[in-house]
């Protein structure tokens, strides 16, 4: 039944809320958000629509759910958690699944130490960060550690020393493990390190620049001296980076387009001073002006969980955002945040606006040149096997074990954006014969092909197994079994003794191999596919292999609690003597009856 639009729109409410477009087989297109439902989805239905994006969505479009909400701000939160929950197609998406690195400073401690952290905060002491990356925070480390030596290491480490070690003979450390150092002395290292990284420079050279004259005035001549140092270290880096004092943390953003691809640059800027960049590539419509982009970009960002719980200051970008305010007001209400966003930046920032510009250019580049890259070889790999139409989605199977131990099977995924991590699927193997490859490799096909048959999901144009002749046949049964046609498969066998680039290739459907000369991109392909699965198949295996012998078989028994299993264990003298007992002997261990020993026999074998 088709909707009437004209109905619908006339009784819209005039309120704030949320708005979900959806197609004829009732998947989720696009969220929005309105402070006005009325006036915002009735946008979607004049006559000329300035934006090829909106008219492509719209002649989907069968179907518009609103939800009211109790104000514009819990609108932009509720659009932002429906967007990372379902991922419509014609939403700007964020990809970023990686949590922050901070430093940490364990205050709790007579002699605090600075070390790096990624993870959940559960020591006592204080988080320096978020940072960008690894590489900025193990940079600001090695750069703290020059300057004001505090200790890295372990407490057990620092508590078992009878000399220093190496970070005091190369100076990145006053070596307090051996009492080289006293409290106190320490104690204004880890406060000038404090305003170091609050981003007070000034401060500290301040305080160094006096503690040079304490000490020279005492004709404490070398100790004057390390301070003189420090104080020049600090000037130079003062002097080479683009410091505004008093501007408190400040996210620089800026966005480079082209065509459907997006990369927006975050220069993360803490007490004036620039400590990295992190580029993001989110997954855009085409034609999506950049206002939007932002638009739908910073919410999804800033209330991400995996930012941490501390936000910036000023948020900087030099397109103008019409919903600025809007974003600002809901930003500062969620965050609890006195925040400002800003789209006309003074002249100061232009060095950082140009600086984040650079950054997104550069990325953008790097992430076409990489897709590129990836798109002429799967076109090599189209035109090797003669296939007429180009390859969008190639997945791999491979199957790992140790003699039939804890099987696990891989699926890989390859597209013309390079290799899709977050697609990956690993397969656990159960109830086959062990080290039956054959059946394993059936097992993990038929669960992946029965499920996105059910669920309506795209196939793939080839799907490659890790094998020969026999594991493609059974690729062929599995895929006969289900009805799936359309599906090139193919099984990449290794060569004479397993030399690379002397592979073969056997086709469904054909009777030779096909041999690709060792300089050609489609052989370059498959290896890289192929070598990704067996790496990818080899690590699930090693991790559910070390979770199996990490347990005893008798923890999954019924009616086998701690006390019987421990009674079992001493009286057989383990496991292995456990095994080869019979019903009769292992009903004799006391607290063990007939019918529990059967239950025990029965599991061990």
């Amino acid at each position: 039944m088709s909707t009437d639009w004209r109905k619908f729109l006339a009784d819209l409410p005039v309120k704030p809320g949320v708005y979900r477009m959806s197609d004829a087989a009732s998947k989720l297109l696009y969220v929005g958000k309105a402070q006005n439902l009325k006036k915002r989805i009735s946008s979607y239905f004049r006559k000329n629509l300035e934006s090829i994006k909106i008219a492509s969505l719209m002649a989907q479009v069968t179907e518009i759910k609103v939800t009211i909400t109790a104000n514009e701000n819990e609108a932009l939160l509720l659009e932002a958690n429906i967007i990372k929950e379902h991922r419509p197609r014609y939403n700007v998406l964020m990809r970023d699944d990686k949590s922050y690195p901070y430093l940490f400073l364990s205050t709790e401690e007579t002699f605090p130490r600075l070390d790096y952290h990624r993870g959940a905060k559960r020591q006592k002491g204080r988080y320096f960060g978020p940072f960008p990356n690894a590489g900025s925070v193990r940079e600001n480390l090695a750069l703290i550690q020059k300057l004001f030596q505090l200790r890295q290491c372990s407490e057990s480490f620092f508590k078992n020393r009878s000399r220093p070690c190496l970070q005091y003979q190369i100076q990145r450390c006053t070596a307090p493990c051996v009492g080289f150092v006293r409290a106190e002395e320490y104690k204004k290292q880890v406060s000038q390190a404090v305003l170091f990284l609050e981003g007070k420079s000034s401060e500290v050279i301040n305080r160094m620049i006096i503690e040079m004259d304490c000490a020279a005035n005492a004709m404490e001549y070398e100790r004057a001296a390390v301070y003189r140092d420090r104080i020049q270290q600090l000037r130079k880096l003062q002097a080479r980076q683009s410091i505004v004092d008093g501007e408190g943390d400040i996210d620089v953003i800026a966005v480079s387009q082209e065509q459907s691809k997006v990369a927006v640059a975050i220069l993360f800027i803490r007490g004036g001073r620039v400590i990295g960049h992190r580029v993001f590539y989110p997954k855009v419509p085409l034609h999506t002006p950049e206002a939007v982009v932002l638009t739908e970009f910073i919410p999804q960002y800033y209330l991400s969980p995996l930012r941490g719980e501390k936000t910036v200051d000023k948020i900087i970008f030099n397109t103008k955002l019409p919903e600025k305010n809007w974003l600002q007001s809901a930003l500062q209400e969620v965050l609890q945040h006195s925040l400002t966003l800003i789209d006309r930046p003074k002249s100061i920032y232009h060095q950082w606006l140009s600086m984040a510009q650079t950054n997104a250019e550069y990325g953008l580049a790097q992430q076409l040149t990489h897709e590129n890259d990836a798109l002429l070889k799967l076109q090599a790999l189209q035109c090797a096997l003669g296939l007429p139409n180009p390859i969008q989605r190639v997945e791999c199977f491979d199957v790992s074990h140790s003699q039939g131990e804890a099987t696990v099977a891989s699926c890989v995924v390859y597209t013309p954006e390079g290799a899709a991590n977050k697609e990956y699927r690993r397969f656990n193997i159960k109830g086959v014969k062990p080290g039956d490859d054959y059946a394993a490799i059936q097992q993990a096909l038929r669960r992946r092909y029965m499920s996105l048959k059910e669920q309506g999901d795209f196939l793939p144009d080839i799907v490659m197994i890790d094998g020969g002749k026999g594991q493609l046949k059974q690729a062929e049964i599995v895929f006969a079994e289900l009805q799936i046609t359309g599906v090139e498969l193919i099984a990449i066998a290794k060569g004479p003794a397993r030399k690379p680039g002397l592979e073969k290739i056997f086709r469904a459907g054909q009777q030779f191999p096909i041999h690709l000369r060792a300089d050609e991109n489609a052989l370059h392909l498959v290896q890289f596919i192929r070598d990704e699965s067996h790496r990818f198949a080899i690590s699930a295996h090693r991790k559910q292999r070390s979770r199996a012998r990490s347990h005893s078989p008798l923890e999954y028994i019924e009616g086998i609690g701690e006390k019987r299993r421990h009674g079992l264990l001493r009286y057989f003298g383990g496991l292995q003597l456990l095994r080869k007992a019979s019903i009769e002997e292992i009903a004799k261990v006391p607290g063990i009856s007939l019918r529990l020993a059967e239950r025990v026999y029965d599991a061990l074998r």
